[in-house]
């Protein structure tokens, strides 16, 4: 598994899992349930995974999808 990208936005989260669920790329989150526990200080982002095999198509796909919405989708950030 290899992280796509950071975020604590429900939204942005379900509607990525739609752009790349079209492309039978799955996601998974880690770190959903402590980023809850932790409480609203979002001081830890939820990090939505990728099989490595699908990281630069995910990657790519994303972008696009970003790109058509001029950037419109909610806070997220790239893992370092």
């Amino acid at each position: 598994m290899i992280e796509l990208l950071r975020t604590n936005d429900p939204v942005l989260i379900s509607w990525l899992s739609a752009v790349l669920g079209e492309a039978e790329i799955e996601i998974i989150v880690f770190d959903a349930h402590t980023s809850i526990l932790e409480g609203s200080a979002n001081a830890i982002r939820r990090r939505v995974m990728v099989i490595d095999d699908d990281f630069d198509e995910a990657k790519r796909l994303f972008e696009e999808a970003v790109a058509e919405l001029d950037g419109n989708v909610g806070a997220y950030e790239f893992p370092e």
